[in-house]
């Protein structure tokens, strides 16, 4: 059954409509914009049933949640747009991106059995839709973005001006990379960190493809930790599926450092006991120009 907010479940469905209502819900919301296009290419369906599917959102599910504007040439969320088929969550829209449009928290809408599976979820670093739409209309255009900024090192708001150029999930939050006039190079931004609405500005010289640093691939090398019996690094080798004893990652530079943290590895400091430890990192001096401090 389709779940509506926090209520209980509403109607009969098939799974296919309730992951095209989904996003229907998530792309207005979140961009602000929803085409039949959206639908034909995420969906492979046509015209006539992207438009099908649109209204009868609109009758039978989100009513009064969409509205159609000619200027926009598409819907947009009404003032009293009240999430039916989503959770009007910024980490449903961010991961439906991510995940090529595989839908967040599909086995809890569709009401699958999962009740011997267990998933553990971090707490939600919640952003607001009005803050999401310029980042991504600003990243999209290669656009300045006026905002105010709070971090550790300045906790009170402080005005910014960036370029946005790639939304990044490092497995715990969402931050955009984007060029920094003020300290002028690319830096992170933290998503949930963004005070009121951004303002769009003019375009800018600044781009992903000048993102050195980001646009760099590093290869990161984990191995058993060498203390480990051979019977023990051969269990690790196979929890891991290395292959010649090693498990290499490819990823950005600007990333090394969160995948580390994924993989629970400190390349600075060794654990005396090596069944705590179990990998290490054995490139760690190539790595070294990557390292956060």
């Amino acid at each position: 059954m389709i779940m509506s907010g926090n209520t209980q479940p509403k109607w009969p469905f098939r799974w296919d409509l309730l992951l095209r209502y989904r996003y229907i819900e998530t792309i207005a919301l979140w961009e602000g914009r929803l085409t039949t296009r959206h639908l034909c290419d995420t969906f492979g369906i046509g015209r006539q049933q992207a438009s099908k599917d649109i209204n009868n959102y609109l009758r039978e599910v989100g009513i009064g949640n969409l509205e159609y504007d000619k200027y926009l040439k598409g819907y947009k969320p009404t003032g009293q747009f009240q999430p039916q088929v989503t959770q009007g969550l910024a980490d449903e829209y961010l991961h439906l991106m991510a995940r090529n449009n595989e839908l967040m928290n599909v086995f809890e809408s569709l009401a699958l059995n999962v009740s011997n599976a267990e998933v553990l979820s971090h707490p939600v670093r919640d952003v607001k839709p009005d803050v999401l739409r310029p980042i991504m209309q600003a990243a999209r255009q290669q656009k300045r973005l006026d905002c105010d900024y709070v971090s550790l090192n300045h906790p009170d708001r402080e005005g910014r001006i960036i370029v946005p150029h790639t939304l990044v999930y490092t497995g715990l939050r969402w931050h955009v990379r984007a060029w920094c006039e003020k300290n002028q190079e690319y830096r992170d931004f933290v998503l949930s960190r963004f005070r009121d609405i951004p303002d769009i500005m003019d375009e800018s010289e600044h781009g992903a493809a000048d993102d050195t640093e980001y646009n760099t691939e590093v290869t990161i090398r984990i191995t058993p930790d060498p203390r480990l019996t051979p019977a023990q690094q051969e269990v690790i080798e196979i929890d891991y599926g290395m292959q010649g004893g090693a498990l290499c990652i490819t990823t950005r530079g600007k990333l090394v450092s969160y995948a580390l943290k994924l993989l629970h590895v400190n390349p600075r400091e060794q654990l005396a006991d090596p069944m705590a430890q179990q990998i290490i990192v054995a490139n760690r001096d190539e790595l070294e120009p990557w390292l956060f401090g």
